[in-house]
């Protein structure tokens, strides 16, 4: 069973009122080590598009109405922390693609030498697998089931 806060169940137009500030997700940001490697690797592999791009910081590639940002060493959203601590690329958190043909997909991703967290995982959902970008930051390729498109 699924618990709404109070603001969830407010009117579309008094939540957009209490969050004034909030005008929409710009984008995911990850951090790359080489951001003409990572725009090779979105726009070949993914079907990205580039957006914009100013060398060797930082670049923008665009699926749809999913902005990825790609911030090199030296770009305003590489700095590190105030204590000092960087940000780096990797973790947990992804982006999720929804694909169709997941396991000629895979192949295909293979055959191109493509990193690959985990083996195929399928659920009442879909199906999913997680690869990494050069970085190693996780990207999540996931197809629906039938029954939930």
């Amino acid at each position: 069973m699924t618990t709404l806060t109070r603001a969830a169940t407010k009117a579309p137009e008094l939540r957009a009122k209490e969050h004034e500030f909030v005008q929409g997700v710009h984008g995911v940001r990850y951090q790359v080590g080489d951001v003409a490697r990572s725009i090779e690797f979105y726009t070949t592999h993914l079907g990205f598009a580039l957006k914009h791009k100013h060398l060797p910081e930082f670049a923008n590639v665009a699926l749809g109405d999913v902005q990825l940002l790609l911030s090199g060493p030296g770009a305003s959203g590489s700095r590190p922390m105030r204590g000092g601590q960087p940000q780096e690329p990797g973790g947990w958190n992804r982006i999720v693609l929804e694909v169709k043909g997941l396991p000629a997909l895979i192949d295909t991703l293979k055959g191109a030498g493509l990193r690959f967290r985990n083996d195929m995982e399928s659920g009442p959902a879909g199906s999913q697998i997680q690869i990494e970008d050069p970085d190693g930051n996780p990207i999540e390729l996931f197809e629906p089931s039938r029954s939930t498109r």
